[in-house]
């Protein structure tokens, strides 16, 4: 008869009814603030309770609605909390339990991993384990039918972490995730501080995290090694702290979720994508100068609603950037327009000329939905963006001004990048005031490879 490992924090970390589970994960997943072009094969998930961290988990599960029957294996690492181990640690059990039903253990992975010296058998250290177990029911709502491949991680190397990875790295059908929490018990302001460079360490892939940024810094760090020789690309999609959502804002905890996905290829239907947007930028603007140019493929997705910026440059500096904020029209249609506005209407330049139509350069950004950034101050706005990653609106009574993420290459601080916004909003560079509203948003953009 097969072993089981029963729920142990459900009706504590989530809830034990079956019916109200499905229906708090359903509310979770149901509104994710952005939606990846590609397919994650790896998540960095937090594993509070979920009135704490399920909102910010839930933007990276949300990632995986489209890969429910392809995924058919994942493989969860998490810090042990509880008991001591060396190395990293599978259960006995040949299955876990939720209120969602019994998920079946990958047996054939978990002998392959046996064979490693710092892989063990502990029935003690996944018995109470929440780490590990609050993952579950989220990969039970989006994944359906699939084998899990739990592994407990006390003290390891990150090499040694890498290296098991490696073993049970699979295809397409098999997803990675990564259960942690970022810094315990700070004031919100510092907790920002802390966690946002915890968090620019994570997207450059920086395997030296510490267990004061993030307490399951062994496993992260294992997998930004191997996401390095994989050539997987990092992505942010949720930063917050238990502050914004249920807890003390004196005492904090931080929460991230990241996906890491392949690096666009060329022949994929992501270029195809940014190059039918750049032609269809470059003819609109051709066409109002009476010059001829390549006309784009259709393609019907240029007929869903869509929110651009089109951003032109000239010997490498500005020549024009116009742009929509929130998705109202066709995209195919905000392209062309915001492509013109660029080129002829842009108030800190000359209407685009004949004679430089062959020097500029198109660049096109896809914006994601904005997301509210809830600010009690100016240090915690500040604490909250995330250089290289967000767009940031800024608003106050009738002013109003945006930065695109590329815009944190000439301003990496964000201290003199919220300055100079607030100063293209028409603002003092050090105004604040309490009706100031703040916004984020990502974008995936393509640039014209002209000579």
């Amino acid at each position: 008869m097969p072993t089981i490992r029963p729920a142990a924090v459900a009706g504590m970390f989530y809830p034990d009814n079956p019916g109200v589970l499905a229906q708090t994960l359903a509310e979770l997943l149901a509104h994710p603030s952005a939606v990846l072009a590609r397919p994650p094969k790896a998540l960095i998930v937090p594993h509070a309770g979920y009135v704490y961290s399920g909102a910010i988990a839930a933007s990276a599960y949300a990632q995986l609605a489209a890969l429910r029957g392809r995924i058919r294996r994942v493989v969860l690492l998490g810090p042990t909390h509880r008991v001591w181990v060396r190395g990293l640690a599978l259960p006995e059990a040949e299955r876990f339990a939720t209120p969602l039903g019994e998920v079946p253990l990958d047996r054939e992975g978990m002998q392959r991993l046996a064979d490693l010296p710092q892989v063990s058998r502990s029935a003690a250290a996944h018995q109470m384990e929440h780490s590990l177990e609050v993952q579950l029911p989220f990969l039970q709502q989006v994944l359906g039918d699939f084998q899990l491949l739990p592994l407990a991680v006390g003290e390891a190397t990150p090499a040694e972490v890498a290296e098991a990875l490696e073993l049970v790295w699979g295809g397409d059908e098999t997803l990675i995730v990564i259960s942690s929490d970022l810094s315990h018990f700070l004031p919100d302001a510092a907790a920002r501080k802390v966690d946002g460079d915890t968090v620019n360490a994570i997207l450059a892939l920086d395997s030296h995290l510490n267990h004061e940024q993030a307490c399951g810094a062994t496993p992260i760090n294992g997998l930004l090694l191997a996401a390095r020789k994989h050539g997987l690309h990092p992505v942010a999609l949720d930063v917050r702290n238990s502050s914004d959502t249920a807890g003390d804002p004196e005492r904090v905890v931080g929460y991230a979720a990241f996906a890491f996905t392949a690096e666009a290829d060329p022949d994929q239907p992501d270029a195809e994508k940014g190059s039918t947007l750049l032609t269809l930028a470059r003819a609109e603007i051709a066409s109002r100068l009476g010059q001829e140019a390549a006309s784009p493929a259709h393609a019907g997705w240029l007929a869903e609603l869509g929110a651009s910026f089109v951003t032109l440059t000239c010997k490498g500096e500005l020549r024009g950037c116009i742009g929509t904020l929130e998705a109202h029209r066709p995209l195919g249609l905000d392209v062309r327009e915001n492509a013109v506005a660029a080129a002829f209407r842009d108030p800190r330049f000359m209407p685009l000329s004949r004679a430089e139509f062959d020097e500029i350069r198109v660049e096109v950004s896809l914006l994601s939905p904005t997301e509210a950034l809830v600010v009690a101050s100016e240090e915690h706005a500040l604490a909250s963006l995330r250089p290289g990653v967000d767009g940031v609106v800024f608003e106050y009574r009738h002013f109003r001004s945006t930065f695109l993420p590329q815009v944190w290459e000439q301003l990496p601080g964000p201290a003199e990048f919220m300055a100079q916004l607030r100063r293209k909003a028409g603002l003092p560079m050090d105004f604040w005031a309490e009706g100031v509203r703040l916004s984020r948003y990502t974008v995936s953009k393509w640039k014209e490879s002209r000579e």
